[in-house]
């Protein structure tokens, strides 16, 4: 069970239609979330501050438009079951208001369980009653976090010992419950699935009508756990497609803790693997180095790629990796990572990558082409360091 402060989850959506039941998510979902930098002190003005940035930087423009409220806004229920915001967040409705009117949609955090991770009221029992009055506040995005429902799930294996799948089939129908609910109200809400990975939701979330599911536990900003993440999603491509998408959780790019390598190599793995984009930083105190990697026009571009492909690893060697995904018209984005505490030289052979007769070659990262390019293509990169093309015949 998720605590407040190890706490960072977030949550997506899919379904089985051509963009999802919903008709959301045909690409990506591109935003920002208050957790990562704000975590259980975000107040209602911290979060049209993060509006108004995204409009002024021009991350707005770039594709960044949700802006998500995570946990601990919540207060109580009163005697009719209707949950009451908490004194730093006076008017949710006032608040998306706000959001909308700066051209932005609105998301908020619950969970299915009776609290959150941060030990606020959870929808549990109030499904229905919750997503009518999220779509009363004109929210567009719900992170749903599994967090308390973990005791529920214990529960139902104690009960039930002779049945394998009993605590995965009540965590199901508690998401399927929210998902038919957030249906009900006739608004578009995109539907973000917040549980780990716990018993593989790439597999059922579509039937569901969830946009993106988690496929990890909680990132930080550290090199070591975002690469254990993001590495790890090598063999999941298969599972993602407009409407649903793996989700390896939130962007660090900002926080502080890693250099502007790692950050660059946890932006470019991350739009290799066609991951929802959610920046997780304090907006009103990015470096131009921090504005250069999020906003990058080539990096979204692949991220956001209409062919709606996940990207995959190509090959691994010790801690050398090569990852590529099929874009639109005919080009291949590649990621050349070096894990390594040493500068290394990483190559992708272009005939491996269907260019047996050589391709043209942008480099995303120092904004430049380099032209037409046959056979082996090299790069040093420094420690913990990436480079990403983009391959065109």
């Amino acid at each position: 069970m998720r605590t407040l402060a190890s706490f960072s989850c977030a949550l997506l959506l899919c379904s089985v239609s051509a963009f999802g039941q919903n008709g959301l998510a045909a690409k990506p979902p591109m935003g920002w979330n208050s957790w990562n930098h704000f975590a259980g002190h975000v107040t209602d003005a911290d979060v049209r501050s993060a509006a108004d940035e995204l409009v002024s930087t021009g991350m707005r423009d770039a594709g960044y438009v949700y802006v998500n409220v995570d946990d601990t806004w919540q207060g109580e229920r009163d005697a009719q079951g209707v949950l009451h915001t908490n004194s730093r967040f006076p008017d949710m409705k006032a608040l998306g208001d706000y959001i909308h009117s700066k051209g932005l949609k609105f998301g908020i955090y619950s969970s299915p369980g009776a609290k959150t991770c941060g030990g606020y009221a959870g929808s549990l029992g109030h499904e229905a009653q919750d997503a009518k009055m999220y779509a009363s506040w004109g929210v567009d995005f719900l992170k749903y976090d599994l967090c308390s429902f973990q005791d529920n799930m214990n529960q139902a294996k104690a009960e039930h010992p002779n049945d394998p799948n009993a605590a995965k089939d009540l965590m199901i129908a508690a998401y399927r419950k929210m998902g038919d609910a957030l249906k009900a109200t006739g608004r578009p809400i995109l539907y973000s699935l917040c549980q780990y990975g716990v018993d593989q939701p790439w597999k059922w979330g579509p039937g569901l009508g969830a946009n993106m599911w988690r496929t990890t536990d909680d990132i930080d900003d550290s090199y070591g756990r975002m690469i254990a993440i993001g590495f790890s999603q090598a063999g999941l491509s298969k599972y993602a497609a407009p409407g649903h998408w793996n989700d390896p959780d939130m962007l660090e790019v900002g926080n502080g803790k890693m250099t502007e390598d790692e950050y660059k190599t946890h932006m470019s793995l991350w739009v290799i693997l066609a991951a929802p984009l959610l920046a997780g930083n304090d907006l009103s105190k990015m470096s131009d180095s921090d504005k250069s990697i999020l906003m990058n026009k080539d990096a979204i571009a692949i991220d956001q790629d209409s062919l709606g492909k996940q990207g995959d690893r190509l090959y691994e060697s010790g801690d050398l990796d090569v990852w590529t995904k099929p874009l639109s018209g005919g080009r291949v984005a590649v990621g050349l990572f070096n894990r390594s505490w040493s500068v290394r030289e990483v190559s992708v052979d272009l005939a491996a990558i269907g260019f047996r007769n050589g391709g043209n070659v942008r480099d995303v990262w120092e904004q430049k082409d380099m032209g037409q390019r046959k056979g082996v293509v090299t790069e040093t990169l420094p420690k913990h360091g990436a480079a990403l093309l983009i391959v065109s015949k």
